[in-house]
């Protein structure tokens, strides 16, 4: 989606809003879409929304970084911990900044270049500079990484990228303590132990253009529409009876109606995924109504065996959100989800901070309307929403530019 680089927009905000993550200039949550104030912004064209477990980052389209919220490990790049209410420019970046992704406590920034940056807290290697960094304010160029990268994924505690060759790197022991328990006695392969980049094997010739992943999962998306997972399976995720995959494992193309996936996005754990008719499928955690549909029903079902350990293991299987169909934007924080659909906004999951956004703080079982808002561009951190929309007569002094839309990254 493109409009005029003229026209004028507002961001508007909403949920967890302990840090200041939300750009209003305060730290109450809010259950209701509000402005943020965006200043600093000065009416320049925005392309990316997105936000981690407490801060939030915008991009323009010349591709500055603009950041708020949480800062005690530093994860604004700002040079200092000190948290930030409003959106402030990240001033020591040089380099256009293409795409971003928010961790819990750090952040990786992709540059046209195709240079990886990160900032945070480096206490599980998520950095990927190695371990004698506890944390950075600063943003550090991840050094190992020497192709051109063209997607990055922030998990809890782990990172992603993707290499303009189709290589997937990762990094981060957030996922160790879980391979440990279910591989044990085997060792844990370099790829789930490494604190720089570790190439994750079994994805040779598959042609890899984006990641995204959860609180202890990874998912990649392949130029052909092939969906491959690994990680925690604790949920059922990965569509697996096993409780851990080490090594990516491809989504059978049969569960998502025979169809080629397009776009995918992933929660703390659950996944989104859209395939080329634009049909919607989510599988995964569903208590909190993250699904976006009723989960008891023949796609979850306990499975029993060896391979299940000491208990059943459910297992989450896709199946279709139909009110979805056609959406053209969707965007998954760790247990809530957005999407823009016929330029309605929609939400659903876990609302105890008002992510949802329709006052209450009760959690949302199935896609409802955001009132209040005509989005262009959404985007969310993991207890917050975020929606560039047209400015409106009561809005002009709350106004930004939007270009184009979000890269849909967790």
């Amino acid at each position: 989606m493109e409009t005029s680089s003229s026209t004028e927009f507002c961001l508007h905000s909403w949920g967890a809003n302990s840090y200041g993550q939300l750009g209003q200039g305060h730290v109450d949550d809010q259950p209701e879409p509000r402005f943020s104030d965006i200043t600093a912004l000065q009416h320049k064209a925005v392309r990316t929304l997105t936000g981690g477990g407490g801060h939030s980052v915008v991009i323009t389209e010349n591709g500055e970084v603009f950041v708020c919220g949480q800062n005690n490990r530093g994860q604004l790049g700002l040079g200092h911990i000190a948290d930030i209410t409003t959106l402030q420019i990240c001033p020591s970046l040089t380099q256009r900044v293409s795409k971003v992704a928010c961790g819990w406590e750090f952040t990786i920034c992709l540059t046209d270049s195709g240079r990886v940056l990160a900032c945070g807290s480096n206490a599980f290697g998520q950095l990927g500079v190695g371990k004698a960094v506890s944390h950075s304010a600063d943003l550090l160029v991840v050094e190992s990484l020497k192709d051109p990268v063209v997607s990055v994924a922030a998990g809890l505690r782990h990172s992603l990228a993707v290499t303009v060759s189709g290589c997937v790197y990762q990094w981060g022991t957030g996922l160790c303590s879980h391979a440990k328990r279910a591989l044990s006695p085997r060792p844990v392969p370099p790829h789930l132990s490494s604190t720089v980049p570790s190439l994750v094997p079994g994805l040779d010739q598959k042609n890899v253009n984006m990641v995204t992943a959860g609180l202890a999962h990874c998912v990649c998306l392949t130029e052909d529409g092939d969906l491959f997972l690994w990680g925690s399976n604790k949920h059922g995720q990965l569509t697996s009876t096993e409780p851990f995959l080490s090594s990516p494992t491809l989504v059978k193309r049969s569960l998502l109606g025979g169809e080629k996936v397009v776009l995918v996005c992933s929660g703390w754990t659950h996944i989104v995924a859209q395939t080329e008719s634009r049909r919607v499928y989510t599988w995964g955690r569903g208590d909190y109504g993250q699904l976006g549909r009723q989960t008891c029903h023949h796609a979850e079902r306990q499975m029993t065996g060896p391979s299940a350990g000491s208990g059943n293991t459910v297992v989450s299987l896709p199946a279709e959100v139909k009110v979805l169909c056609g959406a053209t934007q969707i965007a998954c924080g760790s247990e809530h989800n957005l999407a823009i659909l016929g330029g309605r906004l929609l939400s659903w999951g876990w609302n105890e901070h008002g992510m949802c956004g329709d006052g209450s703080q009760s959690d949302v079982f199935q896609p409802q309307l955001v009132s209040g808002v005509r989005p262009l561009l959404i985007g969310c951190g993991a207890g917050h929403s975020m929606a560039v929309s047209p400015v409106t007569t009561d809005s002009t002094q709350n106004s930004a530019t939007t270009s184009e839309t979000s890269e849909q990254e967790h």
